[in-house]
């Protein structure tokens, strides 16, 4: 299976998603407020929060798995890019995806869905979210893993049509293979 047939980009609800594990924008207190935190929050109900809360802090760049609670999706993937109210760095960002990949694969998922991560509340690009993501899922693949699909699902047409472009350039430059 190649790379492009490993990857789908969609329009869509991230919390609809009926993927293994969907991935959460989340501080590092993993505070489900906001954006798609608090999405996930609402249609998950209480169960992902409380677990959130026995964990506790993680580091910053890191990731953590709760329950899916009343989500279709199994897990939800808590991706720390930024700190409660601060901003999602490249390098946080980089750091939570890969750790995002890793733990979904440890665990033996095969189906993961991401937002574009930090960039609703934190405020950090689209265009360079768009390319740090793929890079790392590009990484990611370049190893064994347990994940056969990865989806980007994203909020707008214009995000979309951002991280579609990212991923034809990233073909065209001979970053991935197609």
């Amino acid at each position: 299976m190649t790379l492009a047939e490993r990857i789908e980009i969609r329009e869509g609800d991230l919390t609809e998603m009926d993927a293994d594990a969907i991935v959460n924008a989340a501080n590092n207190d993993l505070q489900l407020g906001g954006g798609v935190a608090g999405a996930i929050s609402r249609k998950a109900g209480p169960q992902v929060q409380k677990e959130c809360d026995e964990i506790g802090p993680v580091p910053l760049g890191g990731a953590a798995i709760t329950s899916g609670g009343k989500l279709k999706a199994r897990y939800v993937i808590h991706a720390a890019s930024m700190e409660l109210g601060g901003r999602t760095t490249a390098h946080s960002l980089r750091s939570s995806t890969a750790h995002s990949l890793r733990i979904a694969a440890q665990k033996g998922l095969k189906t993961i869905a991401f937002p574009a991560v930090g960039t609703g509340i934190a405020r950090f690009p689209v265009r360079e979210c768009a390319e740090i993501m793929l890079r790392e899922v590009s990484k990611h693949f370049e190893g064994p893993t347990s994940i056969e699909k990865i989806y980007f699902v994203l909020f707008g047409k214009e995000a979309r049509d951002v991280f579609e472009k990212a991923l034809a350039d990233m073909r065209a430059k001979g970053k991935s293979a197609t």
